[in-house]
Parts: structure tokens; sequence; C-alpha cells
């Protein structure tokens, strides 16, 4: 007996040791940075078992077969009408700046969408103004309303939205809501969904969350997308959820949200329409491609007010936003100024902007003073040495959670959306940025960044320097898991 169970045990060493061996080869055939591939690598060999079942839960992008499938058979329609762009009067490749050129370029490759012409875009920094401005609009809905967010959090001005849109459904607006599972759950959680479906509104969750999905899944697979479309004519996208931020989060110590969204009406409107529609199709598989941007005549000198959108996630390009981040640093000839949340930078990222800054770009990172993720904040000090030592300036915010997305370069070109500067919103998560041509714009951008810069407190090199030893163990604990987060 004792000679069998020796076997038993030896057989049980050999078939783990067989799957470890699968899993590192696949990790090694799946060819990504080797920093990912490390951290993978590490946590399957340090952590015995639970490493196994944590790769094989979260270490890959899988989507789900039926999600998968669905969206393979999208593909043509959504494609075809995103040809149509080609053909109207506001697709005007030969204005682009020269840096819009080459992100145009990338996104035409990569996506088949092109930049367009046409659009009146008003920058929206406070949260009162933004919900006042969007229950505003959907006031004077007259046929749609289509919401995407990640979360929707009750109280405060989220709640009035939601009475703003039960208002439009009684006068026969059609209003669908499209939500992150877990990012919106408070929200799913909560009297909400019965009344507004008692109402008509039709609401669907995005990548639901359940333990039998976890077998088919990658559970951290997040729609991280704020899309509004009313009446295929105003949009709203930005770094701004459905919440309230004196609502919201109140007692994590970081004071309250500060974001931002952008007002659209013109030409890009019904292509951020056409995301949407992607988007809860791929949930309900129920198909709502909008109507094609409507060419009217000039009726005034043109202007350069060139827009590209950018959307990201399984099924699409990988790393296109990553592609085209790195695009716009290398381009930069002056100025680079970058406002994220969560910074854990790529490594190609990193080199990216050591380089700016050793060739003489100006480059500014704001982040928060306090940050509400402990593992990225620590992650992200882990980074600080390397930029302070090639002279990268890092802001602090006091001000409350930054939670602002932007890239500005040299002042005359700017990326807005939804991405954080980490490894989920990078290559994981499905996400949308604004590449754009603007110079107004642009300028609005530029003053916003300042008065986060005069609201924070520049990191000094010298001081850094002198931190005690533990947080330099602390941050290179949680450097080596940057990749994962």
């Amino acid at each position: 007996m004792a000679h069998f169970y020796q076997l038993l045990t030896l057989a049980g060493i050999l078939f783990y040791w067989v799957i470890i061996a699968g899993i590192t080869v696949r990790i090694i055939i799946k060819r990504r940075s080797v920093g990912v591939s490390f951290a993978w690598m590490m946590v399957i060999y340090v952590i015995p078992i639970v490493g196994i079942f944590a790769y094989l839960l979260f270490g890959e992008q899988n989507i789900g077969r039926t999600r998968a499938q669905r969206a393979k058979d999208m593909y043509q329609p959504y494609a075809d009408w995103f040809a149509h762009l080609y053909k109207i009067r506001q697709y005007r490749p030969n204005v682009l700046s020269s840096h819009a050129q080459s992100i145009s370029a990338l996104c035409e490759n990569q996506l088949g969408i092109p930049s367009l012409a046409d659009n009146a875009l008003e920058l929206q920094s406070t949260p009162k103004q933004i919900l006042n401005s969007l229950i505003k609009d959907i006031d004077r809905a007259k046929s749609t309303i289509h919401l995407e967010f990640y979360i929707w959090h009750p109280g405060g001005m989220a709640d009035d939205v939601a009475l703003a849109l039960i208002n439009a459904a009684k006068r026969n607006v059609s209003v669908k809501l499209l939500l992150d599972s877990a990012g919106s759950n408070q929200f799913f959680r909560s009297q909400w969904p019965a009344i507004l479906e008692a109402e008509g509104i039709h609401i669907a969750r995005a990548l639901k969350v359940s333990p039998i999905r976890v077998l088919f899944r990658r559970m951290d697979l997040r729609m991280h997308r704020k899309i509004v479309v009313i009446d295929n004519s105003i949009a709203y996208t930005g770094s701004m959820n459905l919440v309230d931020p004196s609502c919201f989060k109140t007692n994590s110590g970081v004071g309250q949200w500060i974001d931002v969204m952008v007002r659209i009406k013109g030409t890009t409107v019904p292509l951020l329409n056409a995301i949407q529609s992607w988007d809860w199709e791929v949930e309900t598989n129920q198909r709502l491609l909008p109507e094609l941007p409507v060419c009217k005549p000039h009726t005034e000198p043109e202007k350069v007010d060139m827009v590209q959108v950018i959307p990201s996630g399984p099924g699409m390009p990988e790393e296109i936003i990553h592609e085209v981040l790195l695009q716009s640093i290398y381009q930069a000839e002056h100025k680079i100024v970058i406002t994220t949340p969560y910074f854990v930078p790529s490594e190609n990222l990193l080199v990216a902007l050591i380089a700016a800054s050793h060739r003489g770009v100006c480059v500014n990172i704001i982040i928060p003073h306090k940050n509400d993720s402990v593992m990225v904040e620590w992650a992200s000090r882990s980074f600080f040495c390397e930029l302070l030592s090639a002279g990268v300036k890092i802001h602090r915010f006091n001000g409350g959670l930054l939670h602002t997305k932007s890239v500005v370069i040299d002042e005359s070109h700017c990326l807005i959306g939804t991405v954080n500067l980490d490894m989920r919103s990078l290559w994981l998560n499905f996400e949308v940025t604004l590449a754009v041509d603007d110079q107004n714009f642009t300028d609005q951008m530029n003053l916003l960044q300042q008065s986060y810069i005069d609201n924070a407190h520049l990191v000094d090199i010298e001081a850094w320097q002198k931190r005690p030893v533990y947080k330099r163990v602390i941050e290179q604990f949680f450097y080596l898991f940057s990749p994962l987060l």
C-alpha cells in the first residue's frame, strides 16, 4: 500500500509539472511583452496551484465562445457601415495636422475607421456642469437615448438623470441603457432597474458575473466605455461614470473624483453611436446600427476640427490605443502633459516617456496624490525614480482623485477618453478614446491641465531618493506584478 501511495504522489507531481510546462509554453507562444510573460511565469511558479488557476481565469483575453461568435458574425455589417464613412465629405485626410496624419493612418489601417471633420466639441469639467448638461439634453430628446457606462452609482444627481430618462420614456423616446455588470453592481442591487424597466426603458448587463461564467470567460474583463448618444445628433464621452461624486466612495479617503466629459455635436456622433450599438448587439443580439452622418453644406469657412474615434478591446486589433499613445509620444517635439488616475506604464511607454525627456521634450505626468487602489499606488511609485532621473516632471494632484484621462502633445493635439495608463486599459478592457485635431478644443485642455498642475505638488527627486527603505521594498514587490495590474 505504501508503494501505491508513493506512485500516486509521483504521478500527481508529474501531472502538476506537465500542467506547469504546458502553461509556460502557452505563455511563450502568446508572445506578449517580456514583462507580462515574466510576471505570469512568476505567479504560476511561486504560488503553487493557485497560480495555475489564476492564469486559467485571468491570463488571456477569453471573452466567451458565444460572445466571440456573435462578434465574428457582426463584423461585416459594421465594417460596411464604417466603410461608408470614407465616401462622405467630412472625410478629409488632406487637412490633418502632421501629428494627426500618422494616427489617422494607423487607425484606418487597423480599425477601418477614419478621422472625420465637422464636429463641435465642448469640454465639461465639473460634475454639476456635466450632469446638468446631460439632463437638459435628455429632456430635449425626441426619438432615442442610448447610454453606456462602466459605473452607475445611485444617489444625488445620478438619480436626477434616472428621473429624466423616465420622463423621456413617457414621451415615447426609446431609451436603452447598457451597464457593466460588476462596475454597476450597486445600481443592479437597488430599486432603480425595476423602476426604469416598468417605464419601458431597456436595460442590459454587460459581461455578467456569475460563478458558472468563470468556466467560460475571463471574469475581470470589463466594459469600461462611457458613451451617451441622444437622437444620433449629440454625444458624450470621457472619463466620468454616471455618478454624483458627492455620493460616490465618500469613505475611501481620497476626496471627490475629478472627471471630464466631451459633449459632441456633428459627424462623430453617429460613429460613437455605432460603437455603442456594437456593444449592445454583443450583449443582446439586437441590431441598432444608426443612420450615417448627414452631409450638410458649409455655411462658413472650413476649419480643421478632425476627430478620430478609437475603440479598443478583445476582438479588435490588439493594443491599438497603446500604439496610438506610443506614436503620439514619439512625435512630440516640445511638450507632453498626461493626466491619469492609474499610472502603471508598459515597458514601451516607459521607454518612450524617458526618451522624450532625453531629447528635450518637457514631459509632465499628473496623477492623484491619494489613490483608491493600494496595489496601483505602490506599483506606480516604483517607476518614479527612472522618470525623475530622466527629467520627467511628476505632479501629484491634491484636489481629490484625479480621474481624467488625457494626453496633450505640443499644446496642439490631444487624446481624451476612458483609457488609464495601465495594462488593464491598454490590453484588456473595452475602451474608447478620441484623438482630437482641433486647436480650440486643445487650448481648453491645456487650460484644464494647467489648473490641475496649479493644484498639485511637484515630486522632488532628492526628497524622493531619501524615502524609507521599507517603502522601496514594497514598491519593488508590486513592481513585479505591474504588468498584470
